[in-house]
């Protein structure tokens, strides 16, 4: 099984390149990024972009529940987020901890937009447009910044946001501490 890289690497912070024809390749690199996914425990991964494993490749999966299937988005491009009145944008933009399996214990809140038309293909090639609202915008437009070679982390910062490490206590519970920035 292929590691999850994990922050500084290079891939991490680079731009991919788009995908020009869904091959057997890609077929075997999607199989590698399923189990990667499904093999994360601490934390648990709800998404994880081809450039966390070590390809710069303009893919990424997601499984936003342990029920759910996983989803696959080739070429993935944001054609739309929902336009929010300036009045509103604090009450509209859900701002969700996220946390990142290529920095396993930081975490963060994001402000990120609620819905959003995602046009991409699927593993047999096909396009698609299609609306994503909730959580599952939110996983999105992670995995998104990291096809952009952003971080998360990045994303916390522009906000005025705080970082939090991650440990676990006696009870091997989660507890969370403040980084100094």
């Amino acid at each position: 099984m292929v590691p999850i890289l994990t922050a500084p690497h290079p891939v991490l912070s680079k731009p991919v390149k788009k995908i020009t024809k869904v091959n057997k390749g890609i077929r075997d690199l999607l199989k590698e990024m399923e189990e990667a996914l499904l093999s994360a425990k601490d934390p648990e991964g709800v998404g994880l972009a081809a450039p966390q494993i070590g390809k710069s490749l303009a893919i990424f999966i997601t499984k936003p529940t342990h029920k759910s299937p996983i989803h696959i988005f080739i070429n993935p491009q944001i054609v739309s987020e929902e336009e929010i009145p300036e009045a509103q944008k604090k009450k509209s933009h859900s701002a969700r901890l996220e946390g990142c399996l290529s920095l396993p214990t930081i975490w963060g809140e994001v402000k990120r937009n609620p819905s959003l038309v995602l046009s991409y293909m699927d593993q047999k090639g096909r396009r698609h447009d299609k609306p994503f609202k909730g959580f599952m915008a939110t996983i999105i437009q992670h995995e998104a910044d990291h096809l952009n070679g952003k971080l998360f982390t990045e994303r916390v910062l522009d906000q005025g946001g705080a970082l939090y490490k991650s440990h676990k206590n006696e009870k091997n519970e989660d507890e969370f501490e403040e980084l100094e920035i």
